[in-house]
């Protein structure tokens, strides 16, 4: 009797741990749906670490769409870190709307990064991109600010590889500025916008990306500042400071060369100071050792009076001719 309860207990511990490696209910709900799965092989997918449900189930769903879907290829897909659930939806989603998509395509694009859904639902209804308000200038120097609405449609083989959507603003961008810029006057653009768009079209910006331009609307226009303007105020005004800055350099120098000859002056001026003081001792000197007697000092002396006088005239205006009582008085004073 014990035996019997012994094994009657290993048994129920058996079952219950194959119950934790082997989900009966989604055995039984893959079974009848259609999709035949050993109980080993969801046993051996517990061992490998996969969630049998992320599995199963869209390979249920899949069955159900109409796809024909290799579990190896889902396992591989999920250890992969893939998207399971979404790339199978992502194929019943292309096959409703006529799309060609494989499984290896569809796991390569969620592979990537991207959300195939989307890109799948992008295929089938465009989606429109709207563009920053974007500032160029006229050929005549005024600014002119556009917005635009770009219809794109997604390219699922260019999904892999292909630029995404800021590719697209950035060269839509370049195609505003540079239509824009092309302008001779901005009053050009504001009358016809589809300049604008026409010009962006032509030059096949959607190549090389994951999308494919099927429209571009012009959002919005208005004019802004007077550019061409201001940048020559600025430039005026920059040569004017220049031309400041060489004047006060000009005048700098005449500065400094006005006062190296007031100081040159000043040192001629205590030179002849200096050597007017050495007269008198010279005088001295010559009369002492007698090379000068004491008339002709007087006579040095008259004519030294006689010159500061006609300074004296010379300065107030009032100076006499040679004949005048002045003369003459002077010289009766020096005895001639």
């Amino acid at each position: 009797m014990e035996g019997i309860i012994v094994g009657f207990f290993f048994l129920i511990v058996i079952l219950f741990s194959l119950l934790a490696y082997f989900p009966i209910g989604l055995w039984v709900s893959a079974v009848s749906s259609g999709v035949v799965l050993s109980p080993m092989r969801l046993i051996g997918m517990r061992l490998r670490g996969i969630d049998q449900a992320e599995v199963i189930r869209p390979l249920i769903q899949g069955k159900k769409g109409g796809i024909l879907l290799d579990i190896d290829e889902l396992e591989a897909h999920y250890l992969a870190n893939g998207h399971v659930q979404l790339v199978v939806n992502a194929l019943i989603s292309a096959i409703k709307a006529g799309i060609r998509l494989s499984f290896n395509e569809a796991a390569a694009i969620d592979l990537a990064g991207r959300n195939i859904l989307d890109a799948v639902s992008m295929s089938v209804t465009p989606k429109v991109i709207k563009t920053p308000l974007i500032s160029a200038m006229a050929k005549n120097g005024i600014e002119v600010k556009a917005t635009a609405r770009v219809t794109v449609k997604a390219k699922i083989n260019k999904l892999v590889g292909g630029a995404g959507e800021e590719t697209i603003l950035a060269r839509i961008g370049e195609g505003i500025c540079s239509t824009i810029g092309g302008a001779d006057k901005h009053t050009d653009i504001l009358a016809n916008p589809n300049l604008i768009s026409s010009s962006i079209i032509a030059k096949g910006l959607d190549a090389n990306t994951a999308f494919e331009i099927i429209s571009i609307d012009i959002a919005d226009i208005e004019v802004g500042r007077n550019i061409g303007a201001q940048l020559h105020m600025d430039q005026a005004e920059a040569e004017k400071r220049i031309a400041q800055a060489k004047a006060e350099e000009r005048r700098a120098m005449a500065v400094a060369k006005t006062h190296e000859m007031i100081a040159y002056e000043q040192e001629m001026k205590a030179r002849l100071v200096e050597a007017e003081g050495d007269v008198p001792k010279a005088i001295a000197e010559a009369l002492r050792k007698g090379s000068l007697g004491i008339m002709d000092y007087y006579r040095m002396k008259n004519v030294d009076a006689d010159t500061r006088m006609r300074d004296a005239f010379s300065r107030s205006g009032d100076g006499a001719t040679d004949g005048s009582p002045a003369k003459m008085s002077s010289s009766a004073q020096r005895g001639v």
